[in-house]
């Protein structure tokens, strides 16, 4: 069988990242829909590997072109060299970790975008030690669109898990700063982005689109962002023949039934019904690119790196979104 290659980038080599990016490669799961490349430095998948007590062969590979191999007991490996001029620290922040990270997904996302694989799957990555390498990072939506050349405005996270999506128009900024990117244009291109990507086998797509303010501004006694803003968008939206319903109030909006993803202004309206609902189970696909991108949607768990104590589910969630949003052939 001629299954897709998706390139499993390791995250932050101090935490739990490359353990559960093995274990996802070895899960019969994933092994049935994909050939899985893992991407990463070589010394740090061995030691997580051997911490966890992980039987594994690693067929090493220096381009994602070259043929890869996946099956129980074995995975291919993407093999970098990345910490040749000081060490690999466990569980601890370091620059040369974050930059680790932050390399592994670059490369991964360039063999996506040159056809060598078919998407890309991040495990956790620690933004403080992205942070102290000097490296911008907000969030792998804007990290992938800065990579492609792309407006960071035309990328967006969409948090999946059992058959809920939840899309965000702002994510990784404070609040003040996501109300005042917050624009009629910006909803529009957010609720196009999730109609494209979940109608690409020709499914008829429902969207609900949430309120900023409470119960949805209330007719204008909380604020009138969805009379000004966000009403508008969902019209003109539906004005392209998009089904689209709203504004909801955010506290209510997710009771709803018989719709294929929920669009929210901020990031807490999104993670914390993520959180809540499906606790290190959900993926979070980056959408608006030409690429097809997911990461976890948990942190790098660096307290517990290295005792085998990860579970793999968010990958392997993340794996299937990706394998299952490619266009039919």
């Amino acid at each position: 069988m001629n299954l897709p290659k998706i390139a499993l980038s390791l995250g932050d080599p101090a935490g739990i990242g490359p353990e559960i990016a093995l274990k996802a490669a070895l899960d019969a799961r994933v092994q049935q829909i994909c050939t899985p490349v893992l991407v990463g430095d070589a010394g740090a998948l061995e030691w997580h590997a051997k911490a966890s007590h992980i039987n594994v062969e690693i067929h090493r590979i220096a381009d994602a072109r070259e043929p890869a191999i996946a099956e129980p007991g074995r995975v291919t490996l993407l093999a970098l060299d990345q910490f040749r001029d000081e060490p690999l620290k466990i569980g601890e922040i370091t620059a040369a970790n974050g930059r680790a990270a932050v390399e592994a997904a670059r490369i991964a996302i360039e063999a996506a975008n040159t056809g060598a694989v078919a998407g890309v799957v991040a495990c956790p990555q620690t933004e403080y030690a992205i942070k102290a390498a000097g490296i911008e990072f907000d969030g792998y939506p804007s990290f992938v669109a800065r990579c492609l050349g792309m407006s960071v405005d035309d990328s967006f996270l969409m948090l999946c898990f059992d058959a809920t999506r939840i899309v965000h128009t702002t994510l990784h900024i404070s609040l003040s700063e996501a109300i005042k990117r917050i624009t009629k244009e910006r909803v529009m291109r957010v609720i196009e982005a999730a109609d494209k990507v979940l109608s690409t086998h020709g499914k008829k797509v429902r969207i609900a689109v949430s309120g900023l303010n409470p119960h949805a501004g209330e007719n204008g006694m909380f604020g009138s962002e969805e009379t000004t803003i966000i009403g508008p968008a969902i019209e003109a939206a539906r004005s392209q023949g998009i089904d689209v319903d709203g504004p909801f109030g955010a506290d209510t909006m997710f009771l709803k039934q018989g719709y294929d993803a929920f669009v929210v202004m901020y990031h807490d309206q999104g993670h914390l019904a993520a959180k809540l609902l499906a606790t290190n189970r959900t993926a979070g696909m980056t959408i608006g690119t030409p690429i097809l991108f997911s990461s976890v949607a948990h942190g790098s768990a660096l307290d517990i790196a290295g005792k085998n104590s990860a579970r793999p589910d968010a990958v392997v969630e993340a794996i299937h979104r990706v394998v299952h949003a490619m266009p039919a052939n």
